[in-house]
């Protein structure tokens, strides 16, 4: 008996934080309220209380049910033993982007955390895992670029951690417009291509392996 009890709270809090994605992509955070969640989730606003503080915590709660884009892939390429960063953050960031495509789950999160909540002062904590997150990211991809620069003997033109805030803002901002319009580009070739062309930019001259970049110039209008 107390096994299916456990096992119908959890089932309880899993329909909880299915209806919260659902009502916070569909009308945003701030005007989804605690009861409609309840409601839709054929439960009993106590019964949120019960699994969850306030909003803040369902909100976070629901975050981490999901690995978002840009929260794992960095760590990779600084392991132990990876023999080239450079190919590690590639195919993390491919991974990335290819979830956002794939995976619905992963797409309605990251839109939600991105375009559908007010950072309030009620929600506080939230923004808080945000700039953790972020702050994080970060972190990697500056020890990333610097283990790069190191085994390709190069010199960065810019400092590490200028060159890992650059590159953080160039994928999730990739992101984030294309979940404004999915038919606008396709994400995962112009995220390789357009990384591709910053590593160049940093100065990373060697190719890299894996699926080619056409480098063809674009053609211009008059």
């Amino acid at each position: 008996m107390a096994r299916r009890t456990k096992e119908e709270a959890l089932a309880t809090r899993n329909r909880l934080l299915d209806a919260a994605e659902l009502l916070f992509q569909a009308q945003g955070v701030s005007q989804t309220t605690l009861q409609q969640i309840a409601q839709q989730a054929g439960a009993t606003r106590g019964a949120i209380y019960w699994h969850f503080k306030d909003k803040a915590d369902l909100f976070n709660a629901m975050m981490e049910r999901v690995i978002l884009p840009l929260e794992a892939g960095p760590k990779a390429a600084i392991a132990i033993g990876s023999d080239d960063p450079l190919v590690e953050i590639e195919e993390g960031m491919v991974h990335a982007l290819t979830l956002m495509t794939t995976d619905p789950q992963v797409r309605r999160v990251f839109d939600v955390a991105t375009h559908k909540v007010e950072y309030t002062h009620d929600m506080a904590s939230v923004q808080q895992r945000h700039l953790d997150a972020r702050n994080a990211c970060v972190v990697d991809f500056e020890k990333a670029l610097r283990l790069a620069a190191r085994r390709d003997r190069i010199k960065l033109p810019v400092p590490g951690y200028v060159a890992a805030q650059g590159l953080h803002a160039l994928i999730s901002g990739l992101i984030q417009n294309w979940l404004l319009d999915p038919e606008a580009f396709e994400l995962v070739p112009t995220g390789r291509r357009t990384f591709r062309v910053y590593l160049a930019g940093l100065g990373f001259a060697r190719p890299l392996p894996g699926a080619p970049v056409a480098n063809e110039p674009e053609t211009l209008a008059a």
